[in-house]
């Protein structure tokens, strides 16, 4: 079935909204030059306590637009949180998701403008993927340049942990910065995780890390691409706009060392390949002695996962006592990661 587009397909684009009239106009213009094909698409705003004209914006664009569209109140809290008004978003946007047999959820956001073959990505990604992280890019990103060299540092990144860690379902060149700019996911995917938990920030990050730990696929996506904004006063804390400004601010940031980000992924290979051979307590034994565990918590962990994946992803530890250092000495270490890793292959 992979790579095969199944009819019918319904798409819900779900929107959280907090005082983006200036931005919405780009938005509803990026989405009206979707690629849609046969898809079903319709879209949905979430209005999150706005107190600007981000309602009348949205009626008067998308009433021009050949796509259908929902603009609901949410419940009127005066603080910003984000996985709460994502959350709601994509409330509105389920029953449609659910209405074919194939369908999908998307999200993004407001000052963000999608990819003309947004969808059509989404659904290729999905075709091996429960739930798939696609590639932000900033608008005027020239103006960033350290921005842009924490990005192409976590794309490295990622790009290692693929190659000692591959599996079948994800790209090893897609983008380790995902968020809830630029993600889609299968409606029963999102509900088997409780969806977008209720926090300030970080509930994208969160729902990526609870779909590997519950042993879902997720691919992150070079293909399926959103532009988003350069601002430095977002709508919610912690996000985009909070780390361009702390750049400006104080410089480039400190990083974990990717040494220990190369010892989990190479602990999380080698769960993977031993995952058909528990609950064996040597096999066990042998590999909690890897990981600094006692094979009896090996197995434990083994009997409450339903495959390979979560295994790999609730198993291994963070190594400890590696303090940060700074980006430059980042960049050095996984440089020689990465040579290391091509002086094995040869």
């Amino acid at each position: 079935m992979v790579g095969v587009l199944l009819r019918p397909v319904s798409a819900a684009i779900c929107v959280p909204v907090r005082d983006e009239e200036t931005a919405l106009p780009k938005l509803l213009e990026a989405i009206g030059r979707l690629d849609l094909g046969d898809v079903e698409a319709a879209v949905f705003f979430l209005l999150d306590n706005c107190s600007d004209a981000s309602e009348q914006v949205i009626r008067e664009h998308a009433g021009r637009m050949a796509l259908p569209f929902t603009v609901a109140q949410g419940d009127p809290f005066p603080d910003a949180n984000a996985g709460r008004a994502r959350r709601a978003a994509i409330a509105l946007g389920l029953h449609h998701a659910t209405s074919t047999p194939h369908g999908i959820l998307l999200t993004t956001d407001a000052d963000s403008q999608p990819r003309a073959d947004w969808v059509r990505a989404a659904l290729q990604g999905l075709a091996s993927a429960d739930l798939v992280a696609g590639r932000i890019v900033r608008i005027a990103a020239e103006r960033d340049p350290v921005q842009g060299r924490v990005e192409r540092y976590l794309d490295r990144l990622h790009a290692y942990r693929r190659s000692v860690d591959p599996v079948p379902w994800d790209s090893p060149t897609g983008s380790h910065c995902s968020g809830g700019a630029n993600m889609a996911f299968r409606p029963g995917a999102y509900q088997e995780l409780g969806g977008f938990q209720p926090v300030p920030c970080g509930e994208d990050a969160a729902l990526l890390d609870d779909a590997g730990r519950a042993g879902l696929r997720v691919r992150r996506d070079p293909g399926m691409v959103v532009a988003t904004s350069s601002r430095r006063l977002g709508r919610a804390p912690g996000g985009m706009a909070a780390a361009l400004s702390a750049i400006d601010h104080h410089g480039a940031p400190s990083m974990p060392h990717p040494r220990g980000a190369a010892w989990q992924y190479r602990q999380q290979a080698e769960a993977r390949r031993i995952w058909a051979g528990l609950p064996d307590s040597f096999i066990a034994a042998r590999f909690g002695d890897r990981i600094g565990l006692t094979g009896d918590h090996v197995i434990g962990v083994a009997r409450d996962c339903p495959n390979a994946e979560a295994f790999a992803m609730r198993v291994v530890p963070a190594l400890p006592d590696i303090p940060d250092v700074t980006l430059a000495e980042a960049e050095q270490a996984l440089a020689l990661l990465e040579r290391q890793l091509c002086e094995q292959a040869a």
